[in-house]
Order: structure tokens, then sequence, then C-alpha cells
């Protein structure tokens, strides 16, 4: 089993290696809006998993995510050649569910803000339900009633 320090550096010259091959060996028109965000790889160096994200819908992330099944072995072949370690990592593709996933959490913070700027709103004008002054005093005995 490999260090971590290595398999993090081999998984960052993985994403380098397969983002240039995107942009410039590999011709196909659905992977025109790829961009590779992360690799990782397992600690025996041998399946390398590296994560995308595509600007598009959901038929262009279809798309994509078939171009790059097609091209697997040619994205493989060149991070043999250019990486120089002695087994070449497998390539799996994962679609990355940061950009979805922050997009919805600004959503949230949105709606949540709307909500304490209501409430906000709300309470300017409120007025206590009870007395003014909710706190119990002893009772004042008068000195003259003795």
């Amino acid at each position: 089993m490999a260090d971590q320090a290595r398999a993090r550096r081999l998984a960052k010259r993985i994403a380098q290696i397969v983002a240039s091959a995107l942009e410039h060996d590999v011709k196909d028109p659905r992977l025109a809006m790829v961009t590779v965000t992360e690799a990782k790889v397992t600690g025996d160096l041998r399946e390398a998993t590296v994560f995308y994200t595509v600007l598009g819908d959901d038929a262009d992330h279809a798309g994509t995510a078939a171009a790059l099944a097609s091209s697997t072995g040619v994205l493989r072949s060149l991070v043999g050649q250019r990486t120089g370690v002695r087994y070449t990592p497998s390539l799996a593709f994962v679609l990355d569910a940061v950009p979805d996933t922050a997009r919805q959490m600004e959503e949230l913070l949105a709606r949540a803000q709307a909500a304490d700027a209501d409430v906000a709103r709300i309470a300017s004008g409120a007025k206590p339900a009870g007395e003014a002054d909710p706190y119990r005093k002893p009772r004042e005995v008068d000195e003259d009633e003795d």
C-alpha cells in the first residue's frame, strides 16, 4: 500500500492530465462544458475516481457521462503515459454534486433570511402580553395602619 501523500500527488496529477486531455486531445463535442473538479486514488493506487461538473441541464449531463464512458480507455492510456507509474489506475467518472448542493444551500439561506426579515418586521410593532413590569414585588406595608 502506498503512502497517502503519494496517493494525493498522483490524484492531483491525474486530475490535471484528464482535464488537459479533455480540452486538447479528446475531440468529442459533448465534452465541451466539462470541468474536472477533483480526483481521488485508492490506497493501492489501482483505481482512480475523477469528479467532474457539467454546465447545462440533465440532457447535457447524460451526454457527457456517455462521452466520458466511451473515452475512458483513451484517457487511461494518456494517464499511463504521462504519469510513469508501474500500474495505470483504472478511471471512474462521477458527476460532482457540490455545485448543486451549494445552490440548494444558497436557496435555503435566502429563504431563512426572508423569514428572519418577516419576524423582525412583525416584532417591531409588538407589545408585551402582560404588564409592563412582570416581576413580583413585595407588598409595601404602611406604618400608619398599625
